[in-house]
């Protein structure tokens, strides 16, 4: 039984390996190789969640010992529970079907077994963190995916754009992970361990120990907890760290399926809720999330409103839906913060592989602008983003709707300032999101076609390597919510067992029953009321809303959502410009051309030429000259010995 479960982690490596060190000799075989592993990952990854759910076991497996040192011991094990299975088979699936996809999409790039074998190594590193059993290893699978990331973010690294994109990407996120390294520093230095099951069994042992930092006594578990959310905030994508997202759309749209949908940007997530029993006894910390989490909804719903490239509105809404995750986990109920990722998963690895099929069938324009009139072009493409979109904005007996409802009701039940406050952002963020997402439907498929005739004359559904992924993914999204929600936010559901720990005073699951029936029905009013302000503005107002463009007032709002609330300006402007000035004038010019050059080699060799040659010039060949150096050296040494013996 252990090998097999392994072999979950392990089959995405052996994929990766076939393409980068067999990849001349297989040749396209490859992409069903990769493909066949991947497959093969999720089904074992099925069968383990099966059991979990029908025995509630948890599964260690402890391979060698890693690190030993003084009192450091660190072993490389993996550790399987609800959290770990549910992940598992998100990844797995959602990575298999893009996997799949792919090889239909990329089948004219002369480098897609390269691109196919990056693949398998992002689903890899992301297994390995979700199924660690400590930080340290949690710590590799995390870098992991940064660096596959970057890997496929520029992977037409001919592109100046995509070279930016993924730099931008690496920096933000090496942000994120300072704080991590911090946080695990900290849990060392505490516990004198980095295994969970040693972290999570004391934790209740330090709530009272309080550090001292310029002259004040911070409460030593929140640090730790603020440190490891900072960490979640830059991989997830949260206010302030999340201008890498949008900009990561310049990979290949099966890339932003992988890490918008299932993978990275969910890491954050994930470490939140592994980290349960440390953020429970930090009131601090859960306040924080809270705010910073219902923020990034309102915010990113927004920015997404007048986004005109595809791959962006639905990047923005991506960032939106993970603050609602973020936010119902500083309400301490982060079962259904999974269940959202859960849902989340299905429905936008729906929508980025639909907004790929539709691109694929324009000649690769991502303008919504340049679009319109592909409803009955692409029916297929039409009904599965319809789908998609709905789950999206939380309509009724979709997907979207079970986790997204949940998560406002449960803001509301709280009874608190900060959860109320989250509440009505998280509902003014579903209006948003109903806006832009109809406003999406309406650009690409219901308006004039404003397209080239010869684009829109050829423009044709995919093969059915493009089109399976996409069925089974519509199908899931409309049944998945409805299939999963009693097992995993269920009143008394034993699914999450201990792998997620929620002090009794904080579960209000139970409450959400009680509150009123006007604060549970308002999110779908005001969801319903987005879809009808779309319709007005565009369908039967476009005239008066192109005419109210041009009022120099509302000039300036469409351009404060469109420049993204001005957060790259004002980044490039004061922190990179700075430090670009910075490591001109002092790094490179004061320290790398003044300091190192100069006592470095290069110093040192001109430095040796310059007495060389000041030695030459005595060489003159002056008879005098050489008499007078010699009688000078003959006094010289006389009178040495005079001092010597005196």
């Amino acid at each position: 039984m252990s090998n097999l479960i392994i072999l979950v982690i392990f089959f995405p490596l052996f994929g990766f390996l076939s393409g980068i060190l067999f990849g001349h000799v297989l040749g396209l075989s490859v992409l069903y190789i990769t493909t066949f592993f991947i497959l093969l990952s999720f089904i074992f990854s099925f069968f383990l969640l099966f059991n979990i759910i029908m025995t509630g076991e948890v599964i260690k497996i402890v391979l060698t010992t890693w690190i030993c040192v003084d009192s450091l011991n660190i072993t490389w094990a993996f550790y399987f529970d609800s959290v770990t299975a549910v992940m598992l088979v998100v990844v797995t699936f959602v990575s298999t079907l893009v996997h799949l996809y792919s090889t239909e999409y990329m089948q004219e790039d002369p480098h897609v077994i390269r691109f196919m074998s990056y693949l398998s190594l992002f689903t890899f590193f992301m297994l390995i963190l979700v199924t660690a059993n400590n930080f340290l290893q949690m710590f590799v699978g995390w870098e992991g995916v940064g660096l596959s990331s970057y890997l496929l973010i520029n992977f037409w690294f001919t592109r100046l754009q995509a070279n930016k994109s993924a730099i931008k990407a690496m920096l933000v996120n090496r942000v994120g992970d300072f704080f991590i390294l911090l946080a695990m520093f900290l849990i060392y230095i505490t516990f004198n361990s980095l295994d969970y099951d040693v972290v999570f069994t004391l934790s209740n042992l330090i709530v009272d120990y309080k550090v001292n930092i310029l002259n004040f006594n911070v409460p030593l578990n929140d640090l730790i907890c603020f440190f490891l959310f900072l960490g979640a905030m830059g991989k997830s994508a949260q206010l302030g760290l999340h201008v890498w997202l949008p900009d990561a759309m310049e990979g290949p749209t099966p890339v932003s399926a992988l890490i918008h949908a299932a993978t990275m940007v969910t890491a954050g997530v994930f470490l939140v809720t592994r980290c349960s029993t440390l953020f429970e006894r930090s009131e601090f910390v859960l306040n924080f999330i809270t705010i910073i989490g219902c923020i990034t909804a309102f915010f990113a719903s927004t920015t997404g409103l007048f986004q005109n490239d595809i791959k962006k509105v639905i990047a923005y809404s991506t960032c939106s839906q993970l603050g609602y995750m973020f936010f119902v986990c500083g309400l301490s109920n982060y079962n259904v913060g999974v269940f959202h990722l859960f849902n989340h998963a299905f429905f936008k690895a729906l929508l980025f592989l639909g907004a790929g099929s539709i691109i694929h069938a324009v000649s690769n324009e991502q303008d919504m602008r340049k679009m319109g009139g592909l409803m009955k072009l692409l029916p297929f493409s039409y009904a599965i983003t319809m789908i998609g979109s709905f789950a999206l904005i939380g309509f009724p007996f979709l997907s979207g709707f079970y986790s997204k409802d949940t998560i406002l009701e449960i803001a509301f039940s709280k009874f608190s300032n900060i959860s109320h406050f989250s509440y009505f952002l998280g509902t003014l963020a579903a209006f948003f999101t109903a806006f832009y997402s109809t406003r999406l439907i309406y650009l690409v498929f219901l308006s004039v076609p404003n397209s080239n005739k010869v684009i829109i004359q050829n423009a044709h559904e995919a093969s059915w390597k493009m089109s399976l992924p996409l069925f089974l993914l519509a199908i899931l999204t409309v049944l998945i919510g409805f299939l999963t929600k009693d097992i995993f936010i269920g009143f008394g559901t034993p699914f999450w067992g201990s792998s997620i720990f929620i002090l009794p005073k904080n579960y209000v699951i139970v409450d959400i029953e009680f509150i009123s029936y006007f604060y549970k029905i308002l999110p779908l009013c005001v969801t319903l009321l987005g879809i009808f302000s779309a319709l007005v503005l565009y369908v039967w107002g476009l005239n008066e809303f192109l005419n109210l463009k041009k009022q120099f007032w509302f000039k300036r709002i469409y351009m404060f959502f469109n420049k993204k609330w001005y957060f790259d300006k004002l980044y490039n402007q004061n922190i990179v410009s700075f430090m670009l000035n910075y490591s001109y004038a002092f790094s490179y010019k004061d320290i790398d051309r003044g300091i190192l050059e100069k006592i470095g080699p290069h110093g040192f060799i001109s430095e040796t030429k310059n007495i060389l040659s000041n030695i030459k010039t005595y060489q003159s060949g002056d008879l005098f000259q050489y008499l007078f150096f010699f009688f000078l050296a003959i006094i010289s040494i006389i009178f040495i010995i005079y001092l010597s013996q005196n």
